[in-house]
C-alpha cells in the first residue's frame, strides 16, 4: 500500500473576509504542484461562511460538484430553478455537465455555515445538468461506514458520472473497521472530519487527509471518537 499524508496545516489557506477556506489541493491563488488533483479528486474545500454571506450566480462546466454540510444552512439556487436548503448532515450533487449557473448562500443571519466543496472529474463530458440532494441517516454512519455516493442511481444516496463511492463513519475510541475498495485500480483519499485515527502506524488528526493506492483493502482505528470521510475514486 502508497500512502501520502496531507497535514491539516499544510492546505492552503484563503481569508476573504466573508470566507475562509481550506484547500487540500491546489485552487484559485493556491498552488502546489504537488497536490494539483488525486486521480479524479480536483478539489476539497473546507469552507466557512459568515452570516448572510456567500457565493454569487457563477458557472460551472463538466465537473461533478459535491457539497457536504457540516453545520448551519446552506441555502442552494440555479438556473434550472432548484431552490434548496442544504442542512447539516445532507450532501447534495451536482453535474455541471453542458453547463450550470448556481449560487451559495448562508442561510441564517445570526450564525456561520461550514460545509466542504468536492469536485470530482466525470467520466463523461457535456451530460445533461442535473441535481440531486440526500439526507444522510446518522445513525447508520454509528461504528460503521455509511455509502453515501456511488456511480449508481439506484443505490441509497447521491450518483455521480464517474467510478468514485464516497462513505461516512462515526466511531468512538478504539474502534476498528476495514474498508475494501470497489474497483481495482481505484485509490481513496481518507479525510478526518473529528478526532483521531491511525492506519497502522500512520497517525491522523483531525483535517488531515490522506492518500492511498495500490491496495484492495485497509483498516482504520479510531484513537478517540472521531468522524471520516472515505472517498474511492480512479486514478
Amino acid at each position: 500500500m502508497k500512502t501520502i499524508v496531507h497535514k491539516a496545516q499544510e492546505r492552503g489557506y484563503a481569508d476573504h473576509g466573508w470566507l475562509k477556506s481550506y484547500h487540500s489541493f491546489s485552487f484559485a491563488s493556491y498552488y502546489d504542484p504537488e497536490k494539483i488533483q488525486f486521480g479524479a479528486l480536483r478539489v476539497l474545500n473546507d469552507d466557512t461562511v459568515a452570516a448572510g454571506m456567500g457565493f454569487g450566480t457563477h458557472p460551472h462546466q463538466n465537473m461533478e460538484i459535491i457539497s457536504i454540510a457540516l453545520s448551519g444552512d446552506l441555502k442552494h439556487c440555479d438556473n434550472m430553478g432548484n431552490e434548496a436548503i442544504i442542512k447539516a448532515g445532507d450532501i447534495q450533487v451536482m453535474s455541471a455537465g453542458s453547463g450550470i449557473r448556481h449560487s451559495e448562500m448562508n442561510a441564517n443571519r445570526d450564525r456561520e455555515v461550514k460545509f466542504l466543496q468536492i469536485w470530482i472529474l466525470p467520466n463523461r463530458q457535456q451530460v445533461t445538468p442535473r441535481y440531486d440532494q440526500w439526507t444522510m441517516p446518522q445513525q447508520k454512519m454509528q461504528n460503521q461506514l455509511l455509502q453515501v455516493l456511488s456511480p449508481n442511481p439506484n443505490d441509497e444516496g447521491v450518483w455521480v458520472h464517474q467510478d468514485a463511492w464516497f462513505y461516512m463513519g462515526q466511531l468512538d475510541e478504539q474502534k476498528e473497521i476495514s474498508y475494501s475498495l470497489k474497483k481495482e485500480g481505484n485509490g481513496v483519499y481518507l479525510f478526518v472530519l473529528q478526532g483521531e485515527i491511525s492506519l497502522g502506524n500512520i497517525a491522523l488528526a483531525q483535517r488531515d487527509g490522506l492518500c492511498i493506492s495500490d491496495t484492495a483493502a485497509f483498516d482504520i482505528k479510531a484513537n478517540q471518537k472521531s468522524s471520516v470521510l472515505v472517498m474511492e475514486i480512479p486514478l
